[in-house]
């Protein structure tokens, strides 16, 4: 059998072939990874997509690191410094770095980078978050860069985790073609990419650190049909399937060929409401949803159990998460006694709209909610057609008719900032950001602002506490559960793990 460096020279010698002329040997290094979603976009920076994460996240890299203990270690800079009060930030850069397309990796790539986030004429989907608290970069000299903030912001080095300060090479994104052709600095560099069948990923010969011990190419492919996915495992088609359908969870967990992994998730899944729809303008409407909405029965019913009924739209791993919380109990002798305060008695009807492989969802509520006489027309879409409608303006929504929209947020464990202020705050109105229901209140944009600044972390979780509070009472959201983290390999896959919140790390994994 060839040896792996033989294996890595001819696989690198073959970028933009097909998987057909792949060697036998170099077939069995190659994972297979399938996953529920289509990637977004080959661009990090131009999207916010958990599993297109999960699938970028071999080819780019940051200037601070994930580590598999979830602790931040160095990356692309060997170390970093901030000043007293936390607003300038010093970098070092690491030597010796090239993006896959030969561009030198130094401060001039650093500084493209995250001035391509602070051009608002770019419109890149991940720019928000950055934006909301750096007010620029620059070049000290070659391998060092310096940061100033707006003010403190004690999340600062999460988010150069994040998509959002992945490190594109300038030359790809220059020329325009990061959208279909990733380009970063990773062990992996993507060889060809199908829409809509498949993208392979191999080795970087030229990576500085050290890839030698994982497998040699990377394939992902995807399906929205849970039963595919399961299948896909148990033939060996998939090496690894993320997430793992809860309704088939036990079945694979049983296969000994199979490995089932199970961890807490940080993706919270929740109908955004429309507060500027007449009906659901009125905060006792939207207080009568959440108290006709059974969570149990629908973590019951749609994630056979693997997830936690959901109290607060921070997740149960989040920074300053209160799980003694409990706005919303079943009640609908509550929520009809609402419905009648607001005009309501008879009921109403609205509109839901859902990407197809959640449409489960709608419909489980649309049940539960004719109860109280509320009718929901609930309006199932691919994903490209769902996110059009779920990320439009006000005035789209009104002329489309569109209520509510059932879509999930995961921030990880990258700090309550990252859930709180794209979903909730009123600078975050869609499609600019995620808040989807177009919710605005002062006091929230206030003590939101209030705690990105508070650096002592007692004084900020108590903030976090009353935020949480707030979002509840004023319910621009019906809160449905918090997932667990799922995914399954195959036996002899390892090396495998998980940011919470669903992104899986493959790209250290072993194959035997």
């Amino acid at each position: 059998m060839p040896s792996l460096s033989i294996l890595r020279k001819s696989l690198l010698a073959s970028v933009f072939v097909g998987a057909a002329s792949l060697s036998a040997a170099a077939i069995a290094q190659e994972l297979t990874v399938m996953q529920s979603e289509a990637p977004r976009s080959m661009d990090p920076g131009d999207q916010s997509a958990t599993f297109t994460n999960a699938l970028l996240a071999p080819v780019y890299e940051g200037l601070v690191l994930r580590a598999p203990d979830l602790s931040l270690v160095p990356g692309l800079a060997t170390e970093w410094e901030p000043n007293a009060d936390g607003i300038e930030w010093t970098f070092t850069l690491r030597d010796g770095v090239v993006f896959h397309d030969g561009t030198p990796f130094d401060a001039d790539a650093v500084v493209y980078n995250f001035e391509r986030h602070l051009d608002t004429d770019r419109g890149l989907a991940a720019s928000g978050r950055l934006r909301t608290f750096l007010e620029g970069v620059e070049k000290v000299d070659d391998y060092t860069v310096k940061f100033t903030l707006q003010g403190p912001y004690p999340a600062f080095l999460n988010i150069l985790t994040t998509n959002a300060g992945q490190i594109v090479s300038p030359t790809a994104d220059a020329e325009g073609n990061l959208g279909a052709a990733s380009v970063g600095t990773g062990p992996f560099q993507m060889a060809e990419y199908r829409s809509g069948e498949f993208v392979l990923q191999e080795k970087f010969a030229d990576y500085w650190g050290d890839n030698s011990q994982s497998v040699e190419a990377i394939r992902w492919t995807w399906s929205s049909e849970p039963s595919v996915l399961s299948m896909a495992l148990q033939t060996g088609d998939a090496d690894v399937i993320n997430p793992v359908p809860p309704a088939f969870a036990q079945v694979i967990d049983a296969n000994p060929e199979l490995e089932l992994h199970v961890s807490d998730g940080s993706a919270v899944f929740w109908v955004a409401l429309n507060t500027e729809a007449e009906a659901l303008s009125d905060v006792r409407v939207r207080q009568a949803l959440n108290f006709a909405t059974d969570r149990d029965g629908i973590v019951n019913a749609i994630m056979s159990g693997y997830a936690t009924p959901a109290n607060s739209p921070l997740a149960t791993v989040s920074e300053g998460y209160n799980p003694d919380l409990d706005p919303y109990p079943l009640d609908l002798d509550r929520a009809r006694e609402l419905l009648e305060e607001a005009g309501y008695g008879d009921g109403f009807s609205m509109s839901v709209v859902v990407q197809e492989h959640e449409s489960r969802i709608g419909e489980v509520l649309q049940a539960m909610w004719a109860e109280i006489g509320v009718e929901l027309d609930v309006r199932r879409m691919e994903s490209g057609v769902w996110s059009a409608a779920a990320f439009g303006n006000v005035e789209q929504k009104a002329q489309e008719g569109v209520d509510s929209v059932i879509a999930s947020w995961s921030s990880g464990v990258n700090g309550p900032d990252l859930q709180f202020r794209p979903l909730y705050h009123s600078s975050s109105f869609a499609p600019g950001s995620a808040n989807l229901g177009f919710y605005h209140s002062e006091e929230f944009d206030s003590l939101l602002d209030e705690a990105a600044a508070t650096v002592d972390v007692d004084a900020r979780n108590a903030i976090y506490g009353q935020l949480q509070e707030i979002v509840n009472e004023d319910a621009p959201h019906v809160l449905l559960y918090v997932s667990r983290d799922l995914y399954a390999t195959r036996e002899g896959v390892e090396n495998v793990w998980m940011i919470p919140g669903g992104l899986v790390r493959v790209d250290t994994a072993t194959k035997r």
